[in-house]
């Protein structure tokens, strides 16, 4: 301590004073996880003497008894398809009936901040409303949804074009550097939004009516096979859709580059999705895909996003192999057409397009071989 004080070891001060702050911090913030772990989760009852369910929860409770959502809906993750070969994957889902018209006119609605994606909503001249997502995501979400699609998985309705003309467009607060002088939009995914769908809530990958089955397993498969590596809870959505409640992937648009932490990650480069790995690891019984989303030991500080973040790496793991394979087989009957379908519905080049096929076909075929 009286060396503390000499004159000389002002630097020896400065770094004990550092320390003592790096200190504090950690200690508030583990407190902060301990008290969140104690805190009694939504499902289970509080302890006596615990205080009441506060008044907005109340207040959800009660307008869900009055008419929200239920959960009496016969729970759905995956439906059965008939001549998967003969599906169009150019189109998707919604077909070519519902795609947007190179002639429509659009007029601005208002900005989505929410994601981390460029967002905004337009109607177009029928009345029809659709999300506008820009940035990197447009053109890997439009591919990957066809893939779900293709598998017998729920997926939103995305198109993706080269341009588009939107009346009374403001300077967006987001995405902006996409937009040109003369007012067109560039890359961009319309969404379609159904007036008959209605959403009413979301899922959680590892608390869910489907946990088990081999429709549930093959959807985490998928997810290995596009590399999706942003498989936070707000990326589910389960939808009611004739008396039924869908459970959905809605955000597919951080794939077909390279999982890992923010340092490494990425989306829609096609040498990053070529040089990543797709099986880590097979037994008798099970097969480990490869998924990579544990943030940097630095960023351990922040601990409840590094235990969520590393929790993600297990959506892929410990899948059996009947599961794998069966999924396999369903995907091996889709043409190399189809396939390349998937990734012209999203704009990309025809290298780009022989490319990302040629993986997802090696994938495929890995599959079958389990």
């Amino acid at each position: 301590m009286f060396g503390l004080l000499s004159p000389e070891s002002w630097i020896i001060r400065k770094i004990y004073s550092i320390s003592l702050i790096c200190f504090a911090i950690l200690l508030f913030v583990t407190a902060g996880s301990l008290r969140a772990q104690n805190e009694p989760k939504q499902d289970e009852p509080q302890r006596e003497g615990a205080p009441k369910q506060d008044k907005e929860q109340e207040k959800k409770e009660e307008k869900r008894k009055k008419g929200g959502p239920t959960p009496r809906l016969p729970a759905v993750i995956w439906h059965q398809t008939i001549d998967i070969n003969q599906l169009n994957l150019f189109y998707g889902v919604g077909g070519k009936e519902d795609a947007p018209s190179p002639n429509a006119k659009y007029k601005f609605k208002k900005e989505d901040m929410n994601g981390t994606s460029p967002k905004f909503d337009v109607e177009d001249d029928k009345g029809i409303k659709w999300r506008v997502k820009l940035g990197q995501e447009p053109r890997a979400e439009t591919a990957a949804t066809r893939l779900l699609f293709a598998a017998g998985y729920f997926v939103d309705e995305d198109y993706y074009v080269d341009e588009l003309h939107v009346e009374g467009l403001p300077t967006l607060k987001r995405g902006q550097s996409y937009v040109t002088d003369d007012g067109i939009v560039h890359g961009a995914r319309l969404e379609r939004r159904v007036k008959e769908v209605k959403k009413l809530g979301r899922w959680d990958w590892f608390k869910n009516p489907f946990v088990g089955t081999k429709e549930f397993n093959g959807l985490r498969i998928m997810m290995a096979l596009v590399n999706n590596w942003d498989l936070k809870t707000i990326n589910n959505s389960i939808y009611e859709v004739n008396d039924e409640a869908e459970y959905v992937v809605s955000d597919v648009g951080a794939t077909f580059g390279k999982t890992g932490n923010p340092l490494h990650r990425s989306k829609s480069v096609l040498k990053d999705f070529e040089d990543s790995k797709f099986i880590d690891k097979v037994t008798n019984d099970f097969v480990d895909f490869v998924m990579h989303s544990r943030p940097p030991l630095l960023a351990a500080v922040n601990i409840p996003n590094y235990e969520k973040r590393t929790h993600m790496q297990d959506v892929t793991k410990h899948i059996p192999r009947a599961d794998a394979k069966w999924l396999g087989e369903r995907l091996s009957q889709l043409t190399e057409e189809q396939i390349r379908d998937c990734f012209r519905a999203g704009g990309y080049t025809q290298e780009e397009v022989e490319g990302y096929s040629t993986i997802i076909q090696n994938r495929i075929a890995a599959l079958n071989a389990l």
